[in-house]
């Protein structure tokens, strides 16, 4: 079973990822956690030119061939073979993330960018939308750290991009749930725990 999880910047998505590892790991799910950019050796590279806040780019498309590249190796190294041994993978951003930030963020043109997506024919079963104010993400995204390439982008960007993910998420609402992270992190937890363990046992998952 493969998952995403999705947000704006300071969203929350990061740490429920987390909590839903531990959780997950201590009740014996077979699970395997990763992240785009960043999921391999070449990705690590990559989301360090990607995040680092000098890094320029000359080309308008250099930002998202990278992003397509990570993602391309991603599936197949790491991706693939934990979901052929029947893992369940839980990924902290994937598809979606592209179209919000690269379509609707850097207003990409949309049919190279929807063609690049598709070079990677998996898709989620579910796909977890943390969602806030921008003002809420961007007051956490300053406090845990200097600001990445993204978070330091103004308000005008990061709206697009959450719009962007709620007009994804009513196209895919067989997939797509949301969960508001204005509450605490232990009651975000409880609402997103919650419903994974209902989609794992319908699918046939249970704890050892």
């Amino acid at each position: 079973m493969f998952i995403t999880f999705e947000g704006i910047e300071g969203s929350g998505k990061s740490t429920q990822l987390k909590k839903c590892e531990e959780f997950l790991t201590k009740k014996g799910y077979p699970i395997l956690v990763t992240k785009e950019p960043g999921g391999t050796d070449l990705g690590k590279t990559i989301r360090n030119w990607l995040l680092n806040p000098e890094t320029t780019f000359h080309h308008r498309y250099s930002e998202l061939l990278l992003f397509i590249a990570d993602r391309c190796e991603h599936v197949e190294s790491i991706i693939k073979p934990a979901l052929s041994e029947k893992k369940i993978v839980l990924c902290d951003r994937f598809k979606d993330s592209t179209l919000a930030y690269q379509y609707a963020g850097r207003q990409g043109d949309k049919t190279l960018i929807y063609s690049l997506n598709n070079l990677v024919t998996i898709d989620p079963d579910i796909t977890l939308l943390f969602d806030c104010r921008i003002e809420t993400g961007l007051s956490r995204a300053k406090a845990r750290a200097k600001l990445d390439r993204f978070e330091d982008e103004n308000t005008a960007f990061h709206q697009r991009i959450q719009d962007m993910y709620h007009t994804l998420a009513k196209k895919h609402s067989d997939r797509f749930n949301i969960i508001s992270t204005e509450d605490s992190i232990d009651n975000v937890f409880n609402k997103t725990i919650s419903l994974l363990e209902e989609a794992l046992h319908k699918k046939g998952y249970h704890e050892s």
